[in-house]
């Protein structure tokens, strides 16, 4: 999968999605910047472009862009299955948007390894 340097970025990137608690959501900027690198959010993006081959699989609907749009949406089996996944746990959408994002929104907390 690419360089090693980039498979490590990817890995950490996975690690701190496995972390988003069950009906929260976190973005792609926020995970970025934890790991030390808040202009990386597209790259952040590009390894949840991938994640659907991560083992252990991710909890990858919890993130979403800046302003709490399903902008991964087209990344799941159907173009509902985002927000169902969300809704499954509790996350209000509508017009694929967060629509509770400011109450639901988790902060990555601690080290980044």
């Amino acid at each position: 999968m690419g360089h090693p340097e980039q498979t490590s970025f990817y890995d950490k990137v996975y690690a701190m999605v496995r972390q988003i608690p069950r009906g929260r959501v976190t973005t792609y900027g926020a995970i970025a910047a934890h790991l030390g690198s808040k202009q990386s959010s597209r790259m952040v993006g590009w390894a949840m472009n991938h994640s659907h081959k991560a083992d252990p699989s991710l909890p990858a609907h919890r993130v979403v862009n800046r302003q709490g749009m399903l902008t991964g949406k087209h990344h799941f089996g159907s173009p509902t299955m985002m927000q169902q996944l969300l809704e499954n746990e509790g996350v209000r959408v509508a017009d694929d948007r967060v629509v509770n994002f400011r109450e639901v929104f988790w902060q990555p907390r601690g080290t980044a390894s």
